[in-house]
């Protein structure tokens, strides 16, 4: 099982990702975690550029090196962690791509899910959990946080489209409350597909 959460920025991800991992594990499945962009050495580098503000980058820029970098954690991470049975919890995927570029960027949706698709070698996670609630974000902005309320405001409308276009798929959760309280609304759609 593939799994992704996603969502706006400082809402919450990171924290349900290792939650989720750490309640699967007590359940006796395997996972692995990761993010996006990271887990690997090239993603890590490209995760610095793209987060750090130090150098110039153009919107379709953005999304390839996005793309490039969720080839090679697709490549390296996740399909050798699906292949060997185990559950894969990533922070981010395609869907930020397609929400952040595709939409708040403005470089269309089908534009850069085909980009995602093609470095992916088509694969999607099973569930895409979409977590909804107030971003509580850092003092530092990293330059995707520093992006300004207009742009957050399409990614938060991005996001509530996704789950309209792709309803099979993608799921929202409320993310307001204790951590211990999105948990539990994370486990109770998850809980079903552990056997």
């Amino acid at each position: 099982m593939f799994i992704s959460l996603e969502g706006p920025d400082g809402v919450g991800k990171t924290t349900q990702v290792a939650l989720l991992a750490e309640r699967l594990r007590a359940a006796g499945v395997a996972v692995v975690e990761c993010r996006e962009p990271g887990g690997t050495d090239l993603g890590e580098r490209v995760r610095a550029l793209l987060l750090g503000g130090d150098v110039a980058i153009s919107d379709r820029s953005e999304a390839l090196l996005f793309a490039a970098a969720r080839a090679q954690l697709v490549d390296e991470v996740i399909r050798p962690a699906l292949a060997e049975g185990a559950w894969v919890v990533c922070d981010r995927f395609i869907d930020s791509s397609v929400v952040y570029q595709g939409v708040a960027r403005g470089l269309g949706v089908e534009s850069v899910l085909q980009a995602s698709l093609f470095a992916t070698g088509g694969l999607l996670p099973e569930r895409t959990l979409v977590l909804e609630g107030t971003a509580r974000r850092d003092a530092v902005p990293d330059r995707m946080e520093a992006a300004g309320e207009a742009f957050h405001a399409r990614v938060r409308e991005g996001f509530g489209q996704l789950a309209g276009q792709f309803p099979e798929r993608v799921l929202r959760i409320d993310a307001s409350g204790a951590p211990a309280a999105v948990a539990a609304r994370v486990w109770a759609v998850v809980a079903p597909d552990v056997r």
